[in-house]
């Protein structure tokens, strides 16, 4: 358990999780690096939504925010979250990443971050069915009015049932512990 999930498991005990999540993020010093906050949390989790500002910090040579912001103010979100929903039966892994620029972001940006029941439901089913799957979440990156796109970062997650990813954990310790 990394010392973020400890430090969170003690906070839930004083602090709703929504609320412990937003202000956990903005003030890590991995996520403020980004230059990115997030602005909003619902209860349950299933929707967030972040801002990145252009300053000094992130700009670029031809002054429009800088591609590694860009990136990386989206980069744990969706991840995170579904971990969150998820609960601990579950492991989650970012497993690829993927960013396509559409334009210079040359003002503050947005974005927002969405799980819907089904597709949790969906997510549960199949990795009863087949122990591990992994899942494409797409985000993008606007402007205020969500009509200008400046990015789409899209990712792919693994989702196991804990103990069958443990299983096979052990498994493939045992086979380089004995080659033979």
């Amino acid at each position: 358990m990394s010392f973020y999930q400890k430090l969170a498991k003690v906070g839930q005990r004083f602090i709703p999780k929504h609320i412990l999540f937003k202000y956990a993020f903005n003030w890590s010093p991995m996520y403020r690096r980004t230059t990115g906050k997030v602005t909003f949390v619902s209860k349950d989790l299933f929707r967030m939504n972040i801002e990145l500002p252009i300053s000094y910090k992130n700009r670029n040579f031809v002054g429009s925010i800088f591609g590694g912001s860009l990136f990386s103010s989206v980069d744990p979100m969706p991840m995170v979250q579904l971990i969150n929903i998820l609960g601990d039966d579950y492991v989650v892994w970012d497993k690829t990443a993927e960013i396509k620029f559409k334009r210079p972001g040359k003002e503050k940006l947005y974005a927002e971050f969405t799980y819907h029941q089904e597709e949790i439901d969906r997510i549960k089913e199949q990795v009863a069915q087949q122990q591990e799957i992994e899942i494409t979440k797409t985000t993008q990156l606007t402007t205020k009015d969500r009509d200008i796109v400046i990015c789409e970062v899209t990712k792919t997650i693994y989702v196991a049932d804990k103990k069958s990813y443990k299983q096979k954990l052990a498994k493939r310790k045992a086979r380089h512990q004995n080659p033979l």
